[in-house]
């Protein structure tokens, strides 16, 4: 009876080392599968690349997501600025002349105010709009904010300027000076906004003095590995300017009224 009863444990000891045994080695699996896949690499929050193009054109491109982006009212160059970024949008004697909004409020005064970011004055014009809520870049001609469309006015922001209609390679011109881009034929340092598949913005400026054509090629072929959707014509000759840390560029030394900064 008593060598039975042994026999009864030591057979319920075995089991029970057996399914610790199995157990274990079934989470040694499991943990050496999850520990064997990596998560891919996160990219930096933003990366500063200068490339020149086959047509010779030199760029300068900051790549950063939508919200390290920063719409503010300047009145100075850019490079003397505390903030890193490009210049924005058109202007004319201190008063703002594209789109420069976040969250339904211009930069500069209020909203309805002349020349504060509100308006695209005196036409549509292509204007990048980054919508929080939906996750989505869009370009939306339009006049003024109020005709922006985004699925909540509390998350978003919307730079203006000119259509760089890189999904339209046939009518992109002919829509860029409906738009008014100016000196779109003349070699001038040039600006631009875009963005790619995976809403990343993209701040660039060529200092080479190039054709609005040859800017836009030159961002088509350098700019965003491939993977752009569309973007906008920024002001152009001397306000082309760009700080970022220690790279500099001034245009040609003019103050500009607004500008697109980097957050962090």
């Amino acid at each position: 009876m008593y060598m039975l009863r042994l026999v009864k444990m030591n057979a319920a000891h075995l089991l029970i080392y057996l399914l610790i045994m199995i157990t274990s080695f079934i989470w040694t699996i499991i943990w050496g599968t999850h520990a064997a896949v990596k998560p891919p690499p996160k990219l930096p929050a933003s990366e500063y690349n200068i490339n020149q193009a086959s047509n010779g054109v030199t760029l300068h491109s900051i790549r950063t997501p939508p919200q390290n982006i920063g719409l503010k009212a300047i009145t100075g160059n850019v490079t003397e600025r505390q903030e890193n970024g490009i210049n924005g949008g058109f202007f004319w004697q201190g008063y703002l002349l594209s789109i420069a909004v976040i969250n339904d409020r211009p930069v500069k005064g209020e909203p309805g105010d002349y020349g504060s970011g509100w308006f695209n004055i005196d036409r549509k014009r292509g204007t990048l709009v980054w919508d929080e809520k939906a996750q989505t870049f869009t370009i939306q001609v339009v006049e003024h904010a109020d005709e922006l469309k985004v699925m909540d006015r509390a998350h978003y922001w919307a730079q203006g300027g000119v259509s760089m209609g890189l999904t339209n390679p046939d009518g992109w011109a002919e829509q860029a000076i409906a738009e008014e881009m100016p000196l779109i034929n003349e070699k001038r340092m040039r600006s631009g906004i875009v963005y790619d598949r995976n809403n990343n913005v993209y701040l660039v400026v060529a200092p080479t003095p190039c054709t609005g054509e040859q800017f836009r090629t030159a961002v088509q072929e350098q700019v965003g590995n491939g993977q752009l959707v569309d973007g906008l014509f920024l002001d152009g000759d001397g306000s082309s300017q760009l700080k970022v840390a220690n790279y500099l560029l001034p245009g040609d030394h003019r103050e500009v009224y607004q500008m697109i900064a980097l957050l962090n």
